[in-house]
C-alpha cells in the first residue's frame, strides 16, 4: 500500500495549505452573505469551517510533535482522511444553499467555487487514491445534477463538460498517483532483488525503536554477508553473480515471510533482516539464533544458474534491539561488527554482538586513530632478526616493524599492520620502513658488516600502489649500489597472491630489473597453486612457523615440510624456515636441506646497534 511507504509526511505538509486556502476563501462567502442575504447561514457555515480547521490543526500538531510509530501513523492518517473528506464536503453545503437562492450571481459563485474545490482536492489528495475519487465524485456530482435540472440545451452541454472535467481530474490524479507509487518504490527498494533497500530498513528500524519506547519489546537485526561472492563475480561474470544474488534474496524472502521478518539489501552481497518484536531479550536471542541457523542452511543449498552448479555460504552478525535511546544506524553497525567477527573466525558462522566485541572494536579504532601519528611522534622502530645457514653463520636478517605508543604500550605487528593496510597508512609506513632499512644496510656495508640478504615484508597495498616502484627506484639510487640492491629480498604473503596475479607479476619483474629478489612468506597457509609458483618470479619460499611448531607433535608436520622442500628444490628455489626454537627442529630442517633458518633459537629481533655488535663480535 502507498500509505505504508511514508506518504504520511507528504499529507502532513498539506494540512496547513488546505486550512489556509479554505479559511481565506471562506471569508468570501461571509462577504457574499452580507451583500446578498441575511448572513445567518454564511456565519454558521464559516463557524463550522473554523471548528473543522481547529481539528485539522490539531492533527498537524500531533504528527509534528509526537514521534509516532507506523501503527500510530496509520491511525493518524485514518483520522486525517475523515477530516479532509468532511472539510471538502463543507463547500457542497454552500453550493446547495446558493443554487436555491433567487440571485443568479450566487449560482455563478457556487459553481465556480465547487469547480475550484474539485481541482484543489484532486491536487491535494493525489497520494490518497480512494479518498480522491470519493471526494471528486461528491464535489462534481452536484454540479452535474444541477445542470441537468436546468433542462436547457446549454445546461446538458455543461453537464457533459463537467463529467469530462471530472474524468480528466481523476485521470490526472491517477497518473500522478501511479508516478508517486513508482518513484516511492524505487526510492525504497533495491532495483536488482526488489527487496527493501537501506532507506527502507532505516525507517523500519526507527519504527521498531519507537515501539520499544512504548511496549518494551525486543526485535533482532541480522546482517548477512555472502562468503567469497567476489570470486564468483570475478570468475563467472556479473550476470551470474546478479542471478545468484536474486536467488539468495528469494530464499531469504520466503523464509522471512514465514517468520514475519523484513528483508533488505544494503548493497553488494550484504543483506539485513529485521524481526518482529519479542517479549523478552532472551526470547529474541533464542529466535535470532534459530532463524540464523535455518537461514545459513538454506543459503548453503546448491544453486544451478546457466548450467553452473554453485555453492556459497554466509557470515551472520546479530544485534538485539534493546535500547530506545540508540539510533537505527547504531544497530546496523553493531550487527556489522558481529558479522565481520564471523568473517574473522573463518566465515560460515553466526556471531552475536556483545560488550566484548564492542570493546574490541573501540580498541581497533583507537589503534587506527593513534597510528596516524605514529611516524610523526617517532613511535615506529625497526628490529632485525638473524637468518643463519646450516653452519650457524649469520648470512642475513629480516626487518621487523615495532610500534610503541605511550597510551597503548607495545602494539603487536599483527594488530597494527592489518589496520594500516585497511586504512592505507601502510603506504606511508612502508616507505618509512624501506628508507630506514636501506640506510641501515648502507651503514653496515660502510662498517664492514657484510650480509647475503636483508628481507623486508611488503604489503600488497604497497605492491599495487602507483608510486611504489618509483619510490623503490629512488631509495635504491639514494642509498644503495647495485651490489647492495641485489641483497634486498621483498617478502610477499601467499594469501595475497590471488588478488591480481598479472599485475603482481608485472610489478615484480620491474623491481627485479633493479636486482631485488622475492620471497613467498607463510608458504603453506594460503591458496597458492603450483601454477602460481611457476609463474611468479620468486627466488625463495619461506615455510610458515606453524609447520615448524608441529614437527615434534605429528608426522603430518614433517611430511608437509618435506613436501614443501621438494617442491622448492624442483623449482630451484631457496628454502627459509622461520619459527625455529629448538635444536631438534634445527637438526631436522638441516637434514631436509633447508637453506636458511630463522627463529628465537638463534636470536630474538634486536635493534640496529645490538645487531651490529652481534655481527662484529
Amino acid at each position: 500500500m502507498l500509505n505504508n511507504m511514508n506518504f504520511y509526511s507528504f499529507m502532513h505538509r498539506q494540512i496547513l495549505i488546505v486550512i489556509a486556502l479554505f479559511v481565506s476563501t471562506g471569508f468570501g462567502y461571509v462577504y457574499m452573505g452580507w451583500f446578498y442575504s441575511s448572513l445567518r447561514y454564511e456565519l454558521l457555515w464559516f463557524f463550522l469551517l473554523l471548528l473543522l480547521s481547529l481539528w485539522g490543526y490539531r492533527l498537524y500538531k500531533i504528527y509534528k510533535n509526537n514521534n509516532l510509530n507506523m501503527q500510530e501513523k496509520e491511525k493518524w492518517l485514518n483520522h486525517l482522511r475523515y477530516f479532509l473528506f468532511i472539510y471538502f464536503s463543507m463547500w457542497t453545503i454552500m453550493f446547495f444553499l446558493y443554487i436555491l437562492h433567487p440571485a443568479i450571481e450566487l449560482h455563478y459563485i457556487a459553481i465556480a467555487t465547487q469547480l475550484g474545490v474539485a481541482v484543489v482536492s484532486a491536487t491535494i489528495l493525489v497520494s490518497q487514491r480512494k479518498l480522491a475519487i470519493a471526494t471528486l465524485i461528491s464535489l462534481m456530482l452536484p454540479l452535474v445534477i444541477y445542470f441537468i435540472l436546468l433542462d436547457e440545451f446549454y445546461s446538458y452541454l455543461l453537464s457533459f463538460f463537467t463529467i469530462v472535467l471530472g474524468g480528466v481530474l481523476l485521470y490526472a490524479s491517477s497518473n500522478t498517483f501511479n508516478y508517486l507509487v513508482k518513484s516511492q518504490y524505487q526510492a525504497y527498494h533495491d532495483y536488482l532483488t526488489s527487496l527493501g533497500n537501506r532507506r527502507y530498513l532505516i525507517e523500519l528500524l526507527e519504527n521498531s525503536i519507537r515501539l520499544q519506547k512504548q511496549n518494551k519489546k525486543f526485535p533482532y537485526l541480522l546482517l548477512i554477508d555472502l562468503d567469497h561472492f567476489k570470486t564468483i563475480n570475478d570468475t563467472l561474470g556479473h550476470d551470474i553473480g546478479d542471478e545468484l544474488l536474486c536467488e539468495v534474496a528469494n530464499r531469504m524472502k520466503e523464509l522471512s515471510k514465514r517468520h514475519y521478518n523484513h528483508v533488505s539489501r544494503l548493497g553488494g552481497d550484504e543483506f539485513c533482516i529485521l524481526s518482529s518484536p519479542y517479549d523478552t531479550k532472551e526470547e529474541s536471542l533464542e529466535h535470532a539464533m534459530r532463524f540464523a541457523q535455518e537461514l545459513l542452511r538454506i543459503i548453503k543449498k546448491s544453486y544451478t544458474i546457466k548450467e553452473h552448479h554453485l555453492y556459497i555460504s554466509a557470515s551472520v552478525g546479530i544485534s538485539i534491539i534493546n535500547s530506545p535511546d540508540m539510533q537505527a544506524g547504531t544497530f546496523i553497525k553493531e550487527a556489522d561488527i558481529a558479522m565481520y567477527e564471523a568473517k574473522t573466525q573463518g566465515r560460515d558462522g553466526i556471531i552475536l554482538f556483545n560488550d566484548d566485541l564492542s570493546k574490541k572494536v573501540e580498541y581497533k579504532l583507537e589503534i587506527e586513530r593513534l597510528l596516524h601519528f605514529a611516524l610523526e611522534h617517532n613511535e615506529i622502530s625497526l628490529k632485525y632478526q638473524t637468518q643463519v645457514n646450516e653452519k650457524n653463520e649469520i648470512i642475513g636478517c629480516e626487518v621487523l616493524a615495532r610500534w610503541h605508543n605511550e597510551k597503548l604500550g607495545n602494539v603487536p605487528p599483527d594488530e597494527f599492520i592489518g589496520i594500516a593496510e585497511q586504512t592505507g597508512l601502510i603506504i606511508e609506513l612502508g616507505y618509512y620502513i624501506l628508507k630506514e632499512a636501506f640506510q641501515t644496510l648502507k651503514s653496515w656495508d660502510e662498517k664492514g658488516i657484510y650480509l647475503q640478504q636483508m628481507s623486508i615484508n611488503i604489503s600488497m597495498r604497497q605492491m599495487f600502489h602507483s608510486s611504489f616502484i618509483n619510490d623503490v627506484r629512488k631509495l635504491s639510487a639514494q642509498y644503495l649500489n647495485d651490489n647492495l640492491t641485489s641483497k634486498i629480498v621483498f617478502e610477499i604473503t601467499e594469501t595475497s597472491v590471488a588478488e591480481d596475479v598479472e599485475l603482481l607479476i608485472r610489478n615484480m619483474n620491474m623491481l627485479k630489473t633493479l636486482g631485488i629478489r622475492f620471497s613467498m612468506d607463510d608458504f603453506g597457509t594460503g591458496y597458492s597453486s603450483l601454477s602460481y609458483l611457476r609463474k611468479l618470479p620468486i627466488n625463495e619460499l619461506k615455510i610458515d612457523k606453524s609447520f615448524i611448531f608441529e614437527l615434534e607433535n605429528s608426522e603430518q608436520g614433517k611430511t608437509m615440510i618435506k613436501t614443501i622442500v621438494n617442491i622448492a628444490k624442483n623449482l630451484n628455489l631457496n628454502i627459509v624456515s622461520e619459527g625455529v626454537e629448538k635444536s631438534s627442529q634445527q637438526k631436522f630442517l638441516i637434514e631436509e636441506r633447508c637453506d636458511i633458518l630463522q627463529g628465537f633459537y638463534f636470536s630474538h629481533p634486536m635493534d640496529k646497534e645490538a645487531f651490529e655488535k652481534l655481527l662484529l663480535h
